[in-house]
């Protein structure tokens, strides 16, 4: 993957592959709960992430590749043909207006409840319970449950969920996917000593615990084009009750195996805004930058600032935004004419389902 690094600044363009970028400023994936019971992206989902297409490339919100993958209220699937049209309504939203969009493969394992599974539990790595006060299901907060770990045989059936899920979300014309293995969900649990202790071929040791998300990898690479797949990844962070003791050794062994396929992107956490595990000295870019030669993207905390810094630097090669984007729909046009940002989103207005705190912040009018 050759990275372009001609006059790198956050606002100057960017090659991915064969995906030009108008810009460094990712939109990152920001879970906001509109898709409904029936978990089908809607106009309103439409109207949301087309008020955000300036941003260089947006990447959806996390997207469950199955009904076993699911574990959050009213988010989005792509395991069924209905929700792979209705995607379609919003990636030519975002087209219409000369945007770029990936959609985010997502499996909660753990990270669910049976209130979401007709009684089922959830599953994962290993039969190891999510250390949290409690989720909210369907049926209202609830205390997490010990998940079923999957059988070995029942591994493949979920790489191959993966790469349906991802076979459809080309039919719904987006212009690649994200692999979601961090922040605690299924991969990241496999990954991780902390949430896999299996004594099949997928675990073990760090080399076992990657087979589960290199088979993910492959599978999708069958469906895409390696320039039009990006992994997400978060060593430092304690989301989900995560973080092991060996998380440096695992995500350098994991970025070192992921670069030979020459990947779109890899997107990494490096940021502790979201929490982090304290089990050591943070993971940081520049410790990634050698062992991965494709797109780096930042992500977590950053502002405009510290965010040309860092690609000033030659750190990362842009840098996703979550937050700011919530309550800064033109957040690219703020930061190229130095206009104010809006005041942050309440959290409460975060999952509201109705337009409140999604698609009524102001962009900025210059008096």
């Amino acid at each position: 993957m050759t990275v372009n690094t001609n006059s790198q600044n956050l606002l100057s363009p960017l090659q991915i592959g064969s995906l030009s970028l108008a810009n460094r400023v990712v939109m990152s994936p920001l879970t906001r709960s509109r898709a409904g019971e029936e978990r089908i992206p809607n106009q309103l989902m439409a109207e949301y992430y087309q008020q955000r297409a300036s941003a260089g490339l947006i990447i959806t919100e996390a997207t469950v590749i199955s009904k076993q993958g699911i574990g959050w209220r009213n988010s989005p699937g792509i395991y069924s043909d209905q929700q792979a049209e209705a995607w379609q309504k919003i990636v030519d939203a975002v087209h219409s207006k000369n945007g770029k969009i990936f959609l985010q493969l997502w499996h909660c394992g753990r990270s669910s409840h049976s209130d979401f599974h007709n009684g089922q539990l959830p599953v994962a790595p290993s039969a190891i319970k999510l250390n949290d006060d409690y989720i909210h299901t369907p049926l209202g907060k609830q205390a997490y449950e010990t998940p079923r770990a999957l059988s070995t045989e029942e591994i493949s059936n979920v790489v191959e969920d993966y790469r349906k899920a991802s076979e459809r979300a080309q039919l719904a014309g987006f212009d690649g996917v994200e692999i979601h293995a961090a922040n605690g969900y299924l991969i990241d649990q496999f990954l991780q000593s902390k949430t896999n202790h299996r004594t099949d071929k997928y675990g073990g040791t760090i080399e076992k615990r990657f087979q589960f998300l290199k088979e993910v990898t492959e599978a999708i690479l069958t469906v895409w084009s390696s320039d039009r797949v990006g992994v997400r990844l978060s060593p430092n962070g304690n989301f989900n009750d995560m973080g092991s003791l060996d998380y440096r050794e695992t995500f350098t062994y994991v970025v070192k195996q992921l670069n030979p396929y020459n990947l779109g992107y890899l997107d990494i956490l490096d940021g502790l805004a979201f929490g982090f595990h304290k089990l050591g000295e943070p993971m940081t870019l520049p410790e990634f930058r050698p062992l991965f030669s494709g797109v780096l993207i930042g992500n977590c905390g950053y502002t405009q600032e510290t965010a040309e810094a860092t690609i000033k630097a030659g750190h990362a090669d842009a840098i996703a935004f979550g937050r700011p984007f919530i309550s800064n729909p033109d957040l690219v046009e703020r930061f190229t004419n130095n206009w104010p940002l809006n005041p942050q989103a309440d959290m409460s207005v975060w999952y509201s389902f109705d337009k409140q705190g999604y698609t009524d912040f102001p962009t900025y009018q210059p008096s």
